[in-house]
């Protein structure tokens, strides 16, 4: 199990990008953390989600 933005969910063994293909995150416009770690985005492709793992997505929104 891998608890995403606290909810656990049964996403171990894809990669992260795998994972944000199957949401409605805009790549270009989040942030994430992995076990306390920022996760760059040139890693997405090769970050691998394991048991355990904790996620927290942060979404950027513009306004004024």
């Amino acid at each position: 199990m891998v608890k995403i933005n606290g909810s656990s969910m049964e996403m171990a063994g894809i990669t992260l990008a795998q994972y944000l293909s199957t949401t409605d995150y805009s790549v270009s416009r989040i942030a994430v953390e992995k076990n306390g770690m920022i996760v760059p985005k040139s890693q997405y492709e090769t970050t691998v989600l394991c048991d355990g793992d904790e996620l927290e997505i942060v979404s950027f929104v513009g306004g004024g």
